[in-house]
């Protein structure tokens, strides 16, 4: 069977930021699909640009019987995914379109009440489900007994009961061939770049998280499996720049080790990054050498907050020391550190984000990735705040870049204006200046160059898009409370 995949022209990482990754999602179906014997393409509308009406034709041109949308974006590519698969539907109206995600997942009965053009909604991992609901499609047998999904069967809409979580992810291969050119996939300066998953799940209990839940459990991939794999892709097509997508790749402190002795061991010249926490960093204290000859190059630490009372509101398993220590024996292993500071997490004025400078000073991480919390339905922390307004209902930008959540102190302008401002003082202090210009490491010096560059070039962007909206149109103010309660009584 025919079946071709598609990665929305969601605009998050692709006019501005890192640059357009490549689709693991859907990657990751493909793999499984491919071997199962379908012919399988890939229109990856985000490295493009597509427009809906590109993509329509692509379709056309390709003729599957099936269409598969996802996106790693979730809930703010939710609305791009649904009108792109109406856009389908008008084109090639006989063509199945299946949905899936982390958003579609929370969502399925909704989605499927609300938007005629999506036929079926894969729930959870779906390296397994695909494959199943492949194989049912091309024999036009009942789908009823395949776990995970939802569906409509005349007026009435289905859902299966859950799907079992994947225990050994080396099951299914991600579909790298899928990829028709690595050129259009380059990060931090480097020819080409490729986005791997180590492991899934979380064993932390952060209130604000909107992954722990969907993949469940922590589990991973064999350490030297995947050191192979990525030496291969360097081979083979020239990749030498690794993402972690994981949500903390570092929980076992053995299979985390047996992973970076294994890429030691295939002497390739690749560059690594991840996001990790903080007390794990500290933990490998001892194995950070080990972290830089594997080649990491940059951690992403989240931070989310220098304030210990709302360290232990959100449930982060951290502390302000840990926090700072991590950042200092990163630096002491010439690996850039990157703070992840949350904004909203708890009421903001002028005094809270004077604190928050002082204590980004005193933690003196290399860079600043400053955000906004978004308020995820399937979250503790967002029945924690049902007593806040939300001020921006348009679910495109709850993408961790733009403000959602009221704060009783600030004006939007005025938040907006601070952490931009403390993302311009924190990259401009001096001690930060002197580390770019004259670190001993010529490498070091490369990226954080090539890093501040971006940086700068997504701090104007954001100001123009921020500037741009308020001159459109006024910020819509939410209702208090009640139409939160109601998406909570709605969403499956």
């Amino acid at each position: 069977m025919r079946i071709l995949l598609i990665n929305p022209a969601y605009r998050a990482n692709s006019i501005h930021g890192m640059g357009p990754q490549v689709p693991l999602g859907m990657l990751s179906i493909g793999g499984p699909l491919i071997d199962a014997g379908h012919e399988v393409g890939l229109t990856n509308a985000e490295a493009l640009q597509l427009s809906d009406i590109e993509i329509s034709d692509r379709v056309a041109a390709f003729d599957p019987a099936v269409v598969m949308i996802g996106h790693s974006g979730s809930t703010p590519a939710h609305g791009t995914c649904l009108r792109l698969m109406a856009a389908i539907k008008v084109r090639c109206p006989k063509v199945i379109t299946v949905y899936g995600g982390v958003h579609p997942t929370y969502h399925a009965h909704t989605t499927l009440e609300q938007a005629p053009q999506v036929d079926i909604i894969v729930r959870g991992e779906g390296e397994a489900i695909v494959v199943q609901l492949a194989e049912a499609l091309d024999k036009q047998a009942d789908i009823h007994s395949i776990k995970g999904l939802s569906f409509r069967h005349g007026h009435e809409i289905v859902e299966t009961p859950p799907a079992s979580l994947i225990e050994e992810l080396d099951q299914y291969r991600v579909g790298w061939e899928l990829i028709d050119s690595w050129d259009r996939h380059q990060c931090w300066g480097y020819d080409r770049a490729a986005v791997i998953q180590f492991s899934r799940g979380c064993p932390h209990q952060c209130s604000y998280c909107g992954q722990r839940d969907f993949w469940k459990r922590w589990r991973h991939r064999d350490p030297v499996r995947l050191a192979a794999e990525i030496a291969q892709l360097y081979r083979e097509h020239k990749v030498r720049f690794f993402t972690f997508a994981d949500e903390n790749p570092t929980t076992s402190p053995k299979q985390w080790r047996r992973f970076l002795q294994a890429v030691v061991a295939e002497d390739v010249p690749v560059s690594l990054t991840a996001a990790i926490r903080a007390t794990d960093i500290c933990r490998d204290e001892a194995m950070l050498p080990l972290y830089r000859q594997a080649g990491f190059c940059a951690v992403l630490l989240g931070i989310e907050t220098t304030d210990p009372q709302v360290i232990r509101d959100i449930r982060k398993g951290s502390d302000e020391y840990t926090d700072a220590r991590a950042i200092r024996l990163l630096k002491q292993n010439n690996i850039i550190s990157i703070a992840g500071h949350v904004t909203g997490l708890k009421d903001e004025s002028w005094r809270s984000g004077w604190q928050s400078w002082r204590g980004l000073l005193a933690y003196d991480p290399d860079l600043l990735n400053a955000m906004y919390v978004t308020p995820l339905d399937w979250t503790p922390f967002w029945a924690e705040t049902l007593d806040r307004e939300i001020i921006d209902h348009d679910q495109k930008q709850w993408d961790f870049r733009h403000q959602v959540l009221a704060t009783p102190h600030l004006k939007p302008w005025q938040l907006f204006w601070m952490v931009k401002i403390t993302e311009l003082a924190i990259h401009l202090r001096p001690r930060f200046l002197w580390r770019m210009l004259a670190h001993p490491d010529f490498q070091v010096r490369q990226q954080l160059r090539w890093c501040v560059w971006n940086a700068a070039r997504v701090w104007r962007a954001e100001i123009r898009d921020f500037i741009s909206r308020r001159s459109s149109v006024d910020h819509k103010k939410g209702h208090n409370g009640a139409p939160r309660m109601a998406a909570i009584q709605t969403r499956s």
